[in-house]
């Protein structure tokens, strides 16, 4: 299980780390065009969902409890990247078949 450390908040976002490689890619490429955008986290046992508004000058980290790099799915990463530009905002969706 992934960790997303958003801002000073010492609690993070937990994510498995396959759904986190993906993300990542998705908040660093808005990132680096300067485009913020909302991130609705999904709620798990131990947490409530949180809604994250994501900016270039916010500090981010992810932290992947894995050691391999996960297959990233194109498709996955172009549904995400649709999520994050919809007036709703980024939320993980399911994944497509590849």
């Amino acid at each position: 299980m992934g960790r997303l450390y958003y801002s000073e908040d010492p609690a993070p976002v937990e994510i498995e780390d396959r759904t986190l490689a993906h993300i990542r890619l998705v908040v660093m490429n808005k990132l680096r065009r300067g485009e913020g955008f909302m991130f609705e986290t999904d709620a798990t046992p131990v947490m409530t969902r949180r809604d994250l508004w994501m900016e270039p000058s916010i500090s981010l980290q992810f932290h992947f409890s894995g050691s391999k790099r996960p297959q990233i799915n194109p498709r996955w990463v172009d549904a995400l990247m649709e999520a994050a530009n919809s007036p709703a905002g980024l939320r993980i969706v399911p994944e497509p078949s590849s």
